[in-house]
């Protein structure tokens, strides 16, 4: 899982990227304000939400001007109700105004993930499926999204195309096959997961018997998901490889998924249909 030591790199990198994009050679509007203007500003949350992307926050006021002082009255993960204070800041007037924007960006759009990430958790929390998201991500913003998606209660699946093996259709026609792309896998980089999507039961079995350790079921009815799991199942332990539902998963189809005995199921929605969540930034 994604922990915030891990991202601090990222989070520096995002930030820089942001900053530079939006405030430029500097932000002429705030040289209104006097230079010794010293204000309080309170963000809040103006619906119900699940809260990501602290760190970012802390880090534009950081690189804005490290003489801020924020004070949070939320965690990354928590669950917001509206007009709920989420953090106050404190410092120079003009810090503060350019700052906002940069800041609340990031906060309503990780929030935005976690939120949605949270919405389908629950309704699969009385099963053991794990949901998993896809790299259907914003460009640059991979690793913020993936860390919201724990933040709301599910899981990342690879995080690029350099840490595991995704063998789709196009792979296995130009390996010569599945066996061949998964034992081709296996040799060229020993111990990197290796994932195949079948379309079939046949190629279910061909797949299980090459040992993948992983098998996407694309677009499979429930009934072909039971019997690839009891397939699975069927096989000794150390011969099972898990099983991941995928394609046209929807609200109302979500729960009789999971209830077939998939291991995890990916949503594509998790991080692409994502909406920002509603924030507010009032100085006081």
């Amino acid at each position: 899982m994604l922990t915030i030591t891990d991202l601090k790199p990222i989070i520096h990198a995002n930030v820089t990227a942001a900053l530079a994009e939006d405030v430029g050679d500097g932000d002429i509007t705030a040289l209104l304000i006097p230079q010794n203007e010293h204000a309080t500003a309170r963000v809040i949350s103006r619906e119900v939400a699940v809260i990501s992307g602290v760190e970012w926050v802390n880090e534009v006021f950081r690189q804005v001007d490290p003489n801020m002082l924020i004070q949070w009255q939320i965690k990354d993960g928590d669950q917001v109700k509206a007009d709920q204070v989420l953090f106050t800041a404190k410092g120079p007037a003009r810090s503060l105004l350019t700052a906002e924007r940069c800041a609340l960006n990031f906060l309503q759009t990780l929030s935005g993930t976690a939120t949605i990430s949270q919405y389908y958790a629950d309704k699969v929390a009385s099963t053991a499926v794990r949901l998993l998201d896809t790299r259907k991500t914003i460009p640059g913003l991979r690793m913020a999204q993936k860390y919201a998606v724990t933040c709301g209660g599910c899981y990342n699946h690879r995080i690029g195309l350099y840490d595991a093996f995704l063998i789709k259709e196009n792979h296995i026609m130009a390996c010569g096959g599945i066996s061949q792309a998964i034992e081709t896998a296996q040799s060229t980089a020993p111990g990197k997961p290796v994932e195949v999507e079948v379309e079939t039961i046949q190629q279910l079995q061909t797949a299980l018997t090459a040992k993948a350790d992983i098998v996407m079921l694309d677009n499979f009815t429930e009934d072909e998901m039971r019997e690839a799991v009891a397939i699975n199942q069927a096989l000794p332990k150390a011969s099972q490889a898990k099983l991941e539902a995928s394609g046209n998963i929807t609200d109302e189809t979500l729960l009789s998924i999971a209830k077939t005995g998939v291991d995890y199921i990916s949503i594509g929605a998790l991080t692409k249909h994502c909406r920002a969540v509603d924030l507010s930034m009032r100085l006081i």
